[in-house]
């Protein structure tokens, strides 16, 4: 009687290891479900959003300007944010707030990324902290799924005038 109480324990505790590893491998390099807060995404991600984000394309340096990602915050590694690629390693983008009437330029590094919010009056981004490792980044955020008459593919940055092509 022990002998098979003690089997289907272990038996159990080696499936819920199992399926918690396949768990774990498919949230880290598959993609999950992430809700969304706080003003910096508005109107493309509203406060209480929830969106797919895939981890895919990190991991294949598939991440590219207009993308909406994933990263943890440069300056609390405890918390996540969501911004949009403004430009890549090698690129040059304008380090200035929109009011600003002189505009700043910088280059990004080798290995990072330029990061801001679609609601630039209101988001903490890479004019703030500048720019972004791209080994901070954790997934390309996809679809949003939440609120059901939003459902669907992102739509493209209202800040399109601050992507640079020189």
């Amino acid at each position: 009687m022990l002998r098979d109480v003690l089997g289907k324990t272990f038996r159990f505790l080696g499936y819920t290891v199992q399926y918690g590893c396949i768990a774990h491998c498919a949230f880290e390099y598959l993609g999950g479900i992430v809700v969304c807060s706080g003003p910096s995404m508005e109107p493309t991600i509203q406060n209480s959003d929830i969106v797919f984000s895939e981890n895919l394309s990190r991991h294949f340096y598939c991440i590219r300007k207009g993308d909406i990602v994933i990263v943890k915050s440069p300056s609390d590694p405890k918390s996540n944010i969501c911004k949009r690629v403004i430009g890549l390693e090698g690129d040059k983008v304008c380090t200035s707030n929109p009011s600003d009437f002189l505009k700043s330029h910088s280059y990004v590094p080798k290995g990072h990324v330029w990061l801001e919010g679609d609601n630039l009056r209101n988001s903490t981004d890479s004019r703030c902290y500048g720019p972004v490792p791209y080994g901070l980044i954790r997934g390309r955020i996809c679809l949003k799924i939440w609120p059901l008459n939003d459902f669907g593919f992102l739509r493209a940055s209202p800040n399109g005038h601050r992507f640079l092509d020189d």
